[in-house]
């Protein structure tokens, strides 16, 4: 049993990590996908804005999970999570915009 989100940023990744603890999901069952090629710039802050503040930053710091790789190793990731091999492929397309992807598991 999984929940999969899709966020533009820093601040939307806070937000649902929060939720999704909120809805029962502990830290250490909460993964964030991201590509690392062309993006540089640090999960903590927010593609447009600079607004993330410290407690939200802390929220994303606190999580364990972060995984920043290539297509290949991050599919094998989210299979191992519980997606579908053609769930991995779909949501590492999504990766491939520039998007995260955050997965909480119950398993």
């Amino acid at each position: 049993m999984y929940k999969v989100e899709v966020v533009e940023n820093g601040v939307q990744a806070s937000n649902v990590i929060r939720a999704l603890e909120n809805q029962g999901y502990e830290k250490d069952n909460i993964y964030i996908f991201a590509h690392d090629k062309d993006r540089s710039a640090d999960l903590t802050e927010a593609t447009d804005t600079a607004e993330v503040n410290i407690q939200e930053q802390g929220i994303i710091d606190s999580i364990t999970n972060v995984f920043k790789k290539r297509g290949d190793e991050l599919r094998s990731k989210m299979q191992s999570v519980g997606l579908t091999e053609m769930e991995a492929e779909q949501y590492e397309e999504v990766l491939d915009t520039g998007k995260l992807v955050i997965v909480g598991s119950h398993h």
